[in-house]
């Protein structure tokens, strides 16, 4: 699955002017890649995901030119995603000048984009014949995650479902948690939307240092289920973290 390239002559000449390289994305899965943690997003970790109908950007990666003729090597962006508030960045405007594409973000934090025309959505909204985009309110109010029917079943959960150590996934109650109860709901609203047919991987947003490299959480369905949402719901520690 080879998309049509958006990379130009005057694009191989700003390849040649860039004199340090900054670390490059690391590649995921043959289609999926993930940028190094952003600083401006709190340490987010940003995908770039390759699909035949129009590649797609979730979250906002740190913004220089490597980076850019990066995404313009793999054909471009047609969709900048973000899957919270803390997803945005302070270089939004100047990406999606640079790569003339759209911004989708669920209709609760389109107030955070003024002027900028982002499409939204409200419970769900397709993008295109194997990519869901899912309301998942609880860490900010419009939180939200992308699901991909492809590779099993991925689904990138933004700071909705974080690492807390390798290979274990949960919600966590953060310093900027908008509604902890609304997020547990939400978490058993995946679990009753998937199976561990279709869901195999999760891909987070934040956190992704207890992946330990590996970038991803396999078996994500069976992690999700084996959660105790009920002692979760009762439980007030706070995590300290971003």
């Amino acid at each position: 699955m080879n998309p049509i390239s958006n990379f130009t002559e005057k694009d191989s000449q700003r390849t040649e002017q860039i004199k340090s390289k900054p670390k490059s994305p690391r590649s995921i899965f043959p289609h999926l890649f993930a940028f190094p943690p952003n600083r401006d997003t709190l340490g987010g970790t940003s995908y770039l995901l390759i699909h035949e109908q129009g590649n797609i950007l979730i979250d906002a990666p740190a913004w220089h030119e490597f980076n850019y003729l990066f995404c313009q090597q793999q054909g471009g962006v047609k969709y900048l995603f973000f899957t919270n508030r803390d997803g945005i960045g302070k270089q939004v405007k100047q990406i999606k000048t640079d790569l003339n594409c759209e911004l989708i973000i669920q209709e609760q934090e389109a107030y955070l984009l003024p002027n900028l025309d982002p499409n939204t959505f409200a419970p769900e909204y397709s993008l295109n014949d194997t990519c869901t985009l899912l309301w998942t309110a609880g860490y900010s109010p419009g939180s939200a995650c992308l699901y991909d029917s492809r590779n099993q079943g991925v689904l990138f959960s933004g700071r909705h479902l974080l690492p807390v150590k390798e290979q274990k996934i949960t919600p966590l109650k953060l310093k900027k948690t908008f509604h902890w109860w609304r997020q547990l709901k939400n978490v058993k609203k995946l679990c009753d939307r998937f199976s561990a047919e279709n869901l195999n991987y999760i891909c987070p947003g934040s956190n992704t240092g207890y992946l330990r490299g590996k970038g991803y959480v396999d078996n994500a369905y069976q992690k999700l289920q084996a959660l105790d949402l009920e002692e979760l719901k009762i439980s007030q520690k706070l995590f300290l973290l971003n």
